[in-house]
């Protein structure tokens, strides 16, 4: 499956950059939330492959009709698509920005796959099984987490659009180096689980679930750990789709310590 998921956000991927490469529009869903064609076609286009390729499971995607997943959260699996995962990079033209397509199983993240569509790197995990940088025609070569075990000198990386300085502010007094601000949540979850960065932390608002759910499959498959600020799991078998309770993504080691700390504050 986690080719086939693959093979499909390679192709939304090559969608995007053919939109990309010409001058777009920009409209707005709700307050400062763009949105563009790249992300409605790439979304169409994401929607319909998967359910050719695996009819009767439901596909919970950012620009789909709320009604053609209804029912999902009582499926023992379902996929969750974030089309063009950083439209305001996108429109920023800064590259960082990615296709994602996550499979949740029993309520539970267990594949993710990532493409930058700028670099045209792609990324692929199952948990418990490994996660994998994949070239077109070479061998997948297998990713793995930091392994650091000190927040002491730890790089984080942090959202560019949601209160970076606060949260820059939270990582230095945990003791980070850096604390980097990097758009997508697929991006920064590429970050950790090639072991580039130690952390990605977003306290409070961290976007919807088809922001969580590659994210959390690919740092955990790489083994690392991917939780809610409180260190509770992502529950993907619910009605309710706000990461309202944060994102903490990390190499593992660190996770405790991180938790810890938000709790602390």
């Amino acid at each position: 499956m986690a080719l086939e998921a693959l093979a499909v956000a390679r192709e939304a991927a090559e969608l995007i950059m053919g939109v990309y490469a010409a001058p777009f529009a920009v409209e707005f869903k709700s307050g400062d939330d763009p949105v563009t064609r790249a992300d409605r076609e790439a979304n169409d286009l994401a929607c319909e492959r998967l359910a050719r390729a695996f009819p009767g499971v439901p596909i919970v995607a950012e620009e789909s009709d709320p009604r053609t997943y209804e029912g999902y959260a009582n499926a023992a699996s379902a996929w969750f698509v974030d089309p063009l995962d950083g439209t305001r990079e996108f429109v920023a033209r800064n590259g960082e920005f990615v296709v994602m397509i996550g499979l949740a199983e029993n309520g539970r993240a267990t594949l993710g796959a990532i493409v930058e569509p700028v670099t045209g790197r792609a990324f692929a995990g199952v948990v418990g099984e490994g996660a994998w940088e994949i070239g077109r025609g070479s061998q997948p070569s297998p990713i793995r987490v930091s392994s650091r075990d000190s927040l002491a000198g730890a790089s984080f990386v942090v959202s560019r659009s949601r209160a970076p300085e606060r949260v820059q502010a939270l990582a230095a007094k945990m003791g980070a180096r850096e604390a980097l601000p990097r758009g997508s949540s697929g991006f920064k979850a590429v970050l950790v689980a090639t072991g580039a960065h130690d952390v990605y932390l977003q306290p409070g608002n961290a976007g919807m679930r088809w922001d969580a759910c590659a994210t959390e499959a690919l740092v955990r498959a790489a083994g690392g750990q991917c939780t809610q600020e409180d260190g509770s799991p992502f529950e993907y078998d619910s009605a309710h789709l706000t990461n309202d309770r944060g994102l903490v993504a990390t190499n593992g080691a660190l996770h405790d310590q991180v938790i810890s700390a938000l709790r602390a504050r």
